[in-house]
């Protein structure tokens, strides 16, 4: 059993992992929140309250908790989202094809970044109905998510550059 493969235990459809990870964040009302993920992305419903849900996210806990403070988008992807590296490039697609039909948006539409390079990898971002981004990837090369450390390339601090090694969507 390993992080990438958990075993035979499932919950809600979705293996259980050794360790899972969690992560709060602020919505407006619960009805949206169930409407864009679970209708929309495909989460399962955990418990549920007037002011909070928990949403199982590919085997992860998010709990939706609503807020009296107004939200606002901000200003580009940094400095916060959230998101799932995917192991299996299949499975990206998967997401992507699944926000497609859904017609959920993007807030930067699938694309490749850094082809060819050891970086290689997939990667889109939505926008939830609360201004919360989300992205999704996929690398190439495993060793991309956590090693390469003499690379220090991260996010897109490398303008003009790493524009040149992206590919739009339909030349993946």
């Amino acid at each position: 059993m390993t992080a990438l493969n958990p075993g035979p235990n499932l919950y809600n459809d979705r293996a259980i992992a050794p360790v899972l990870f969690h992560l709060a964040f602020p919505v407006a009302n619960i009805p949206d929140t169930k409407r864009y993920y679970i209708e929309g992305l495909g989460c399962h419903l955990g418990r549920e309250s007037p002011n909070s849900a928990i949403l199982n996210l590919y085997g992860h806990q998010l709990v939706a908790h609503v807020s009296r403070e107004t939200l606002t988008p901000q200003n580009g992807i940094y400095p916060r989202h959230f998101g799932l590296v995917f192991t299996q490039e299949r499975d990206w697609q998967d997401l992507v094809n699944r926000v497609e039909r859904q017609n959920l948006g993007f807030h930067q539409a699938p694309r490749r970044r850094f082809v060819g390079e050891p970086l290689d990898h997939h990667t889109a971002f939505l926008e939830d109905p609360f201004h919360n981004l989300l992205e999704f990837k996929y690398y190439f090369h495993a060793e991309a998510i956590f090693g390469l450390r003499g690379d220090r390339r991260i996010g897109d601090a490398q303008g003009d550059a790493q524009a040149a090694a992206e590919v739009p969507k339909g030349q993946c």
